[in-house]
């Protein structure tokens, strides 16, 4: 029999699926399910490295929602579907493993930085998406396409307070973004939070990488 995720009522059920829905729309690496003492945080990346070189930064989209108390689960799915009951929703049999899901935000000590106006937020996503769907070439391979994205959605931007333009992105394509809003801006160490009334983006990176300066070893003459 399919496992279940009982949660708070119809409409964070429901709350739930769209979430999900519209991650799935952005990636297929899914989203990480964490539940514990009445609460359930979906976690998706809307923007992860590939492989040890690749300079694109982390960038996270969490919502937070109200679950049953006896609820706790730490797994990431490619999808969820209803229930019988109207507060649950169905498991898929296998799980996922991305990279991302290895990678956990700090959860104390973040500190005030500044805040962005989601009307600025948005525009910078719309500008964002304008020009990946300008700089795609007919017949571009995946490859071509994943390095204009991060060329793209990796780079700072002014407007953002100098923060990877992804975090527009995730805002935007989670549907984070409503109405008139200053949004929040934390850091802690090397991520950096954005906290909307209707979720969080989180950003670290880019990653680091590269070789140290070489030492020289032994008795100097």
């Amino acid at each position: 029999m399919p496992h279940q995720l009982l949660l708070a009522d119809a409409d964070t059920s429901r709350d739930v699926l769209t979430f999900v829905g519209r991650a799935a729309r952005i990636t297929d690496q899914g989203v990480r399910l964490q539940a514990a003492r009445g609460v359930l945080a979906l976690t998706t990346a809307a923007l992860a490295p590939h492989g040890l070189f690749d300079q694109t930064p982390t960038v996270l989209a969490m919502r937070i929602v109200h679950a049953d108390p006896e609820l706790e689960c730490d797994l990431v799915v490619s999808e969820l579907t209803a229930g019988d009951d109207e507060r649950s929703l169905t498991l898929p049999e296998t799980g996922l493993s991305p990279a991302w899901a290895g990678v956990a935000p700090p959860r104390s000590d973040w500190q005030p930085l500044t805040t962005l106006d989601a009307s600025v937020i948005a525009r910078r996503a719309q500008w964002g998406i304008s020009a990946v769907a300008r700089g795609a070439t007919p017949g571009a391979g995946e490859e071509a396409v994943r390095a204009l994205r991060a060329a793209i959605w990796g780079e700072p931007d002014e407007d953002l307070a100098d923060l990877p333009r992804g975090i527009a992105f995730a805002a935007d394509a989670l549907g984070f973004i409503s109405g008139e809003e200053q949004v929040p801006v934390t850091r802690s160490g090397r991520w950096t939070r954005l906290a909307f009334r209707r979720g969080h983006v989180l950003a670290r990176g880019p990653v680091a990488s590269g070789l140290t300066a070489v030492r020289g070893t032994g008795a100097s003459e």
